[in-house]
C-alpha cells in the first residue's frame, strides 16, 4: 500500500492541516472523530483537499516536512489548485 502526504481543510476554523499516512480514508476518519492529531481535535469538519502518493514512508514524511517548512498558506493553496476537477 502506498503512503500519502495529505492536506486537510476545516471550514469552521479556516485552517489547513498537513500530514502523512498509509491509509488516507481511515486517517481522515480518525481526524474527524477526535482520534487524529492534537491539532485536529479542535473541530470535526476536516475535508481532504489534496494528496500525493509515495512508495515509502520516508518519502511521504520528507514531502510533509517540505510543505510545513515553507510555512506558507499560498503554497498549500497552490498545491490544492493543481488537483484536477472532475
Amino acid at each position: 500500500m502506498p503512503f500519502s502526504t495529505y492536506i486537510l481543510y476545516s471550514n469552521s476554523i479556516n485552517h489547513f492541516y498537513v500530514g502523512h499516512c498509509e491509509d488516507i480514508e481511515e486517517r481522515v476518519s480518525r481526524h474527524n472523530k477526535g482520534n487524529g492529531s492534537k491539532y485536529t481535535k479542535k473541530t470535526n469538519d476536516w475535508v481532504l483537499k489534496w494528496q500525493r502518493n509515495f512508495e515509502t514512508r520516508p518519502e511521504a514524511m520528507a514531502f510533509e516536512l517540505l510543505i510545513k517548512k515553507k510555512k506558507s498558506r499560498k503554497y498549500i493553496e497552490y498545491l490544492i489548485s493543481t488537483v484536477k476537477k472532475e
